[in-house]
């Protein structure tokens, strides 16, 4: 006989219910994610997060070379510029620890004298081309004199151009300072504006490197750092995923959680490796490839060690360098424009990228290195 299911009236009588078939139905979920550049997403940052490699940050600002170039006594043309890019890009066996490069607009569309693109230099060495998609900093108002990040404004078109012209990969670096606070008007622009630019990004099939750059400026200690890196990254995360960017599909170029460059007590590379650890384990999901820190005005020295001492362990992710000044400060200085210096200058590239080649894998040492190598590059309010 049928088992029946009783039930009370208000009434306090008694129902007997007829046992009747439960029909489940299955409801369609739409799709979270579903875009056309998905799969290729997923293989060019798992490319970039590639074991022993790293990214040459050479995106600098038209204005910032020229600085670089005016530090040696080269003026600041195209042309110039375009030498010493045609120097870095065409650098042999760079591909043995460089996996990214980022470049410049002008860059994009730069070649070498003889006519090859510069994309076609990277992707004969195995490195993929990516390119730099913000507007730069300008004033926030209302804001504790900080800065906002401008360029949402057309992004998709760019976006969908440089993925015509070979690239695969982008950057957008937005900034927030630990003596102005931040404010929380800063934190949240700063956060909502990676958050929109990464889902832009990838719906044109670039891979978005997020960079809440937490300023070096300050005299604020390594807890201090520690406080304001983990709430921009707890903003940062929220937004992605309210914007529905998939994490699989991103780069973070995150600062190391340090001291304020004026801070008299310094911090071992040890120490910042610690805490930068944990700062990222308390924020970043493992499903995100790599993070590939920026120096950040740090000496080359410096950069590389911290890079080392935080891969004496596993990692959830692919830990690694995306360098600007730390790469090529000795390659500048070593070249000063003579084009019989091009060599030296591509050997010390060489000698500073297998350097932190080794660093990603926990295996450098500081024998050999040079006293130039040891020498700080932290520029206050400094500008790309």
């Amino acid at each position: 006989m049928a088992m029946t299911a009783k039930a009370s009236t208000f009434t306090g009588a008694t129902m007997v219910a007829p046992r009747t078939s439960r029909v489940v139905t299955s409801r369609a979920v739409p799709a979270v994610r579903c875009g056309a550049y998905d799969a290729e997403l997923v293989e060019t940052a798992n490319k970039i997060a590639t074991k022993g490699h790293g990214i040459l940050a050479m995106d600098e600002s038209n204005g910032t070379c020229g600085t670089r170039l005016d530090s040696i006594g080269v003026e600041n043309t195209e042309e110039n510029r375009r030498t010493y890019r045609e120097l870095l890009v065409t650098t042999p066996g760079l591909g043995e620890y460089i996996s990214g490069a980022i470049l410049f607009e002008e860059t994009l569309y730069q070649g070498t004298k003889e006519g090859k693109s510069f994309v076609d230099c990277l992707n004969e060495q195995n490195i993929v081309a990516g390119i730099k998609v913000d507007k730069g900093l300008v004033p926030l108002v209302g804001s504790n004199d900080e800065s906002w990040c401008q360029g949402l404004d057309g992004l998709a078109q760019r976006c969908a151009e440089y993925y015509k012209a070979g690239a695969r990969f982008c950057k957008w670096r937005s900034v927030v300072s630990v003596p102005a606070g931040p404010s929380n008007i800063a934190l949240t622009d700063c956060a909502y504006g990676l958050a929109r630019y990464a889902a832009i990004a990838q719906s044109a099939g670039l891979v978005p490197i997020v960079e809440p750059e937490v300023l070096l400026d300050g005299d604020h200690d390594i807890d201090a750092t520690l406080q304001v890196a983990q709430d921009i990254w707890a903003q940062t995360f929220k937004y992605m995923a309210d914007n529905k960017v998939m994490f699989e599909g991103i780069l973070l170029k995150p600062s190391m959680v340090t001291p304020g460059a004026e801070c008299e007590k310094r911090s071992t590379p040890e120490q910042v490796a610690e805490y930068t650890l944990n700062m990222l384990k308390r924020r970043v999901p493992p499903a995100v490839p790599g993070i590939m820190f920026l120096s950040g005005g740090q000496s080359e020295l410096e950069a590389t060690l911290n890079l080392n001492a935080m891969n004496q362990s596993p990692n959830p992710w692919h830990v690694s360098f995306s360098y600007a000044r730390a790469l090529q400060n000795s390659v500048l200085k070593t070249w000063q424009g003579e084009e019989g210096n091009m060599k030296a200058a591509q050997e010390a590239l060489l000698k500073r990228a297998s350097a932190n080649s080794l660093a990603q894998l926990g295996k450098y040492t500081a024998d050999g290195e040079s006293a130039e190598a040891a020498k700080g590059m932290y520029e206050k309010g400094y500008t790309y």
